[in-house]
């Protein structure tokens, strides 16, 4: 917000003496800074406000995003037929067993 120094304060301060007076300085000070933590409460709630409503977007556009993206179970069923499907794709036990191996004659030397 605005920055005050002292030297601003003390010429403020100067001033608001002058045009007051002595007698009612105090009360004003008193009703000046009420209003200051009061404009100071308002201000801090309006800024958490505003960052409510911006998380809530973020979390709105995240949500809305994540929507749109496929789900994890359609993830998943997707990774587990696609794993499945080499499987399939193979012969089952029965046709996988080897046939029995055949000596081959042509190199044999005693026949």
């Amino acid at each position: 917000m605005y920055e005050i120094g002292l030297w601003e304060m003390a010429v403020i301060g100067e001033v608001a003496l002058l045009v007051v007076g002595p007698e009612q300085l105090p009360r004003l000070a008193r009703t000046a800074g009420l209003w200051v933590g009061r404009a100071r409460r308002f201000v801090s709630s309006v800024k958490a406000d505003i960052d409510r409503e911006l998380a809530a977007d973020e979390l709105k556009k995240s949500l809305a995003k994540q929507a749109e993206s496929e789900s994890l179970y359609e993830i998943l069923e997707d990774t587990k037929r696609s794993i499945s499907a080499p499987l399939d794709d193979k012969p089952s036990t029965d046709e996988a067993k080897p046939a029995a191996p055949v000596a081959d004659k042509s190199h044999d030397s005693h026949g």
